[in-house]
């Protein structure tokens, strides 16, 4: 069904679909909305069968979906930025146990400075915690993701996370296609839990592990992301079949077929880049694009398969590694590793900055007519002059004052001087 849906209502509406039977969470901005409106649909009865538990942190509320998810529940939370952070330790107890918790992460800037906009620091912070990490480009692949997310996570016992971009796509309204309780009974089977806690059989999860066996604990969870570079493509056609829709999957490419120079990036900012594909293809430029729907585990032979034909590849992403680099793009450089393309890595859109098509057909002619350096990382419409002026102040004595405070004086965003 056709409806005009806030993004967060949509998601809300598919994780209802999906019937869990408990949910477990605490707001932060931008994902609140999702959880605020299961909470009301839980309470009306709305979404029988589910318990709806209050906790008092992030990290209650992932503890929370362990301890549930452990006792056989399909279990279901949300959460964003630091959010996702004060999680951490929980992450990596609940992909080291083999939980099949779906969590919605609303991207969102990690901080300081404090910033509430879209950025993909959050999870790619925790891009090695163990979990799946499925990266949504709209609002209808973002439905789409979270009901092949329960399957996912039931089939390999495994955590999943979906990934859509916060205020970007979590607050807008747009035509989303809502599907039937009946379809996604058709396509989500009961959950049968792999493991559980059950006083009839009592076991133990969770156990302490030396290290005569830690190492393989380890390797299953490597050995579970390997298999679900198999398990994701089936799942995507199986959910085609039955909804009639293609969605998901390990990458999706566009116009790549005679493509000289591709573009790669995840989530929301694909729907730009591909309308500055058209354009540059309209200008004689054979541009294209290559979204990456799964970014772990990373889909290592797909992506150099898509990207062995361009000359140049161009990694825009929303994070980066400091004092390192790209992340997606180191990544790209592994999955190409021996072949002569090019890989040029872009940070863009920190903090909710916006990349314009503008901005992006700039970098593209930039690119394609060799005016920058491939083994330089680049950062996207980077105001130069601001940060050379606070480096200036910065050398010029110790004392010299908070970098935010400086440069937003400077651009005369916050007042200076005596009140």
């Amino acid at each position: 069904m056709l409806r005009q849906i806030e993004g967060s209502q949509a998601v809300a509406t598919a994780v209802q679909l999906c019937r869990p039977e408990v949910i477990s969470a605490y707001p932060i901005s931008p994902q609140t909305h999702i959880v605020e409106a299961l909470s009301d649909r839980v309470r009306t009865g709305e979404l029988a069968g589910c318990e709806y538990l209050m906790v008092e942190s992030e990290f209650g509320a992932l503890s929370a979906c362990i301890g549930s998810s452990g006792a056989g529940a399909r279990s279901y939370t949300a959460t964003s930025s630091q959010g996702l952070l004060f999680m951490a330790e929980a992450l990596f107890n609940a992909s080291g146990l083999g939980l099949p918790i779906v969590m919605t992460v609303a991207n969102r800037a990690i901080g300081a400075p404090i910033n509430i906009w879209n950025d993909h620091s959050d999870s790619m912070s925790m891009r090695d915690s163990g979990w799946i990490q499925l990266f949504a480009r709209s609002n209808q692949e973002a439905v789409e993701l979270h009901i092949q997310a329960f399957r996912l996570a039931e089939t390999l016992s495994v955590p999943v996370m979906v990934c859509m971009d916060g205020f970007v796509l979590t607050h807008a309204f747009e035509a989303v296609d809502l599907p039937s309780q009946e379809q996604v009974d058709a396509f989500l089977p009961p959950f049968v839990p792999q493991q559980s806690l059950d006083p009839r059989d009592p076991v133990t999860i969770g156990a302490m592990v030396g290290p005569e066996a830690f190492a393989e604990v380890k390797y299953l969870m490597h050995a579970k992301q390997v298999a679900a570079l198999d398990e994701i493509p089936r799942i995507s056609e199986d959910f085609a079949a039955t909804f009639g829709r293609d969605s998901g999957g390990l990458v999706r490419p566009y116009r790549l077929d005679d493509a000289e120079t591709v573009v790669v990036a995840l989530g929301s900012v694909l729907g730009t880049v591909e309308e500055v594909v058209d354009a540059m293809r309209e200008e004689g430029v054979r541009f294209g694009a290559l979204a990456i729907s799964c970014f772990r585990p990373w889909p290592l032979e797909e992506v150099r398969e898509a990207l062995s034909g361009a000359k140049r590849v161009v990694v825009v992403e929303k994070a980066f590694a400091v004092g390192a680099g790209g992340i997606v793009g180191q990544n790209t450089r592994l999955a190409l590793s021996g072949l002569p393309t090019e890989v040029y890595n872009v940070v863009a859109g920190l903090g909710g900055r916006p990349i314009t098509q503008a901005s992006l057909h700039g970098l593209f002619a930039d690119v394609v007519e060799a005016r920058l350096d491939p083994r330089r990382l680049h950062f996207l419409d980077l105001d130069v002059a601001l940060v050379e002026r606070e480096l200036a102040r910065a050398g010029q004595g110790r004392r010299s004052g908070p970098h935010a405070e400086n440069m937003l004086r400077d651009l005369g965003v916050v007042a200076s001087g005596s009140v």
